[in-house]
């Protein structure tokens, strides 16, 4: 793996792992836009606090090396949830945030493609040592 690519795993990494960690102030106290949203797809509160977790979990997970490709598919797949969520119930604008929400959930989702397209023969091998 060449240094630029390096760099650019890393910065997906921290950018992901960033944006998963900041956003879970909102849904461990219960924001106001949060609870709407959690609201609006059914979830409110467990859903948000489950979630929540989830999110921290998967960031933690980016953050170690040999590990991040476990955070990226946990990110990659709450990812997907929330940009289904958003075309489905929420709409791409939430309560007047202008699309922010949906662009940090496909930034995170690019991040976690990125990183399990990088580490896909590492996954291969893992896969591999416990097929049956």
């Amino acid at each position: 793996m060449t240094k630029t690519l390096k760099l650019f795993l890393w910065a997906a990494r921290l950018v992901a792992a960033i944006i998963l960690l900041q956003t879970l102030f909102f849904k461990f106290t219960g924001a106001a836009e949060s609870v709407y949203i959690f609201t609006t797809v059914g979830l409110e509160p467990w859903g948000r606090i489950g979630i929540g977790v989830l999110e921290l979990i998967a960031a933690i997970l980016l953050l170690i090396t040999p590990l991040s490709w476990l955070g990226a598919v946990l990110a990659f797949g709450l990812m997907l949830g929330a940009i289904g969520m958003h075309l489905t119930l929420l709409g791409i604008e939430v309560q007047g945030d202008g699309g922010y929400l949906f662009a940090l959930a496909l930034v995170v989702a690019f991040c976690a493609a990125f990183i399990l397209w990088t580490n896909r023969e590492n996954i291969a091998l893992y896969w591999n040592k416990f097929k049956p």
